[in-house]
């Protein structure tokens, strides 16, 4: 039977196939690239507000026909990653750093990834007739939250989060570019109304008007994306990030309820892992301090070799960072601590061969010594 004659039978099956497959949001959008959102997009890289993301240049993000030339519809899937921990707003320790929520546990990738393909290959099986399809799950060139409210699993707030009216924003999601011609979903409403909580909260006015987002000042651009030098005009708003930022989201309302994600493999990691292998009964210090991965110790993350943050984040978002741009991020959080007794441990981060390690820690110095002062 031809694909437009059974595309509400298979939208149907697609949902009951993914909430058993433990999706928590299931849509369809059609392949068509809204022209508000291709538009907007042109803009804000002309914008310059990409920065050094050139990545996001790329052509197929315009047209998704670039990427599959039949697509005629998108599988949109949506899966939770909140767990019942503390908000970044809430950690008063001034020597341990923050970590954003959605890296808390497993690289979430390669979750839904698995989790997509069992989809596609169950459809492919309900289906019979072949088509064609291909998976991205924020690895590809797709505007991706763009084609998620077309699907109705939210709508694009003031930070640029999708925000679900019931799970709020602490989701993940992935794609399936198919041939198939199924019935789209409808856009949910804009709720977020008159409320400007998540600019206001920015500490670094990466929000520069509602719905834009100046990547070139925000603290996720700064610690993960950020190659070379952070702005020294921005680096005391950081805080103590040393990967991510999730301020804008723990001050939105419609995050008060969200659920939490029953899965494990997005829980903060409770193992006490030993990255040398074998060696923690001589260095205790060494073992990973669970459970708090959204919270470590910065002396702790500045004493990791190269090795041992290979190994231990390896299954990790955090790998996204590298090691030297950890270290310069640990640098800056130290810096912003106010705790003298990081003093020493800057002194030889100012001597690590990466140069911009060095120039990093040695902002800090002077930060920590004016204080002193």
């Amino acid at each position: 039977m031809p694909a437009t004659d059974r595309r509400t039978d298979w939208k149907g099956w697609i949902r009951e196939a993914a909430a058993r497959l433990g999706f928590d949001l299931c849509g369809i959008s059609s392949a068509a690239t809204p022209a508000r959102d291709r538009e907007q997009y042109l803009w804000w890289l002309e914008e310059g507000f990409h920065g050094e993301m050139k990545y996001m240049e790329r052509p197929q993000r315009q047209d998704i026909r670039r990427l599959l030339p039949r697509v005629r519809s998108v599988i949109c899937a949506a899966m939770v990653y909140n767990t019942p921990y503390p908000k970044s707003t809430e950690s008063p320790d001034a020597t341990r750093g923050w970590i954003s929520r959605y890296a808390w546990g497993e690289d979430y990738h390669g979750v839904l990834q698995d989790r997509l393909e069992k989809l596609l290959q169950e459809l492919r099986a309900v289906v019979g007739d072949p088509f064609d399809a291909k998976i991205y799950v924020d690895t590809g060139p797709l505007l991706e939250r763009a084609l998620a409210r077309a699907a109705g699993l939210g709508w694009i707030a003031k930070n640029t989060c999708l925000i679900h009216q019931k799970l709020g924003s602490w989701f993940v999601v992935g794609e399936i570019l198919t041939s198939l011609e199924l019935e789209p979903d409808q856009p949910v409403p804009d709720r977020c109304g008159a409320c400007t909580r998540c600019i206001d909260a920015c500490p670094t006015a990466a929000i520069v008007k509602p719905h834009v987002l100046d990547a070139t000042r925000c603290i996720s651009y700064f610690t993960i994306e950020l190659q070379g030098t952070i702005p020294e005009e921005h680096r005391a708003g950081m805080g103590r990030h040393v990967f991510g930022c999730d301020i804008c989201q723990d001050v939105c309302p419609w995050n008060r309820k969200a659920p939490f994600t029953p899965l494990p493999k997005f829980q903060p990691r409770t193992d006490s892992f030993d990255p040398r292998g074998g060696e923690s009964a001589r260095e205790p210090e060494k073992h990973f301090p669970a459970p708090n991965i959204f919270n470590p110790p910065l002396d702790w993350l500045a004493s990791l070799t190269e090795e041992e943050f290979r190994k231990l984040f390896r299954r990790s978002p955090l790998r996204r960072a590298r090691y030297q741009g950890l270290l310069r991020n640990v640098a800056v959080a130290m810096g912003n601590s106010r705790e003298p007794k990081f003093l020493p441990i800057l002194q030889k981060l100012a001597e690590y061969p990466d140069p911009i390690v060095q120039e990093h820690a040695r902002w800090a110095l002077r930060k920590l010594d004016s204080r002193e002062n």
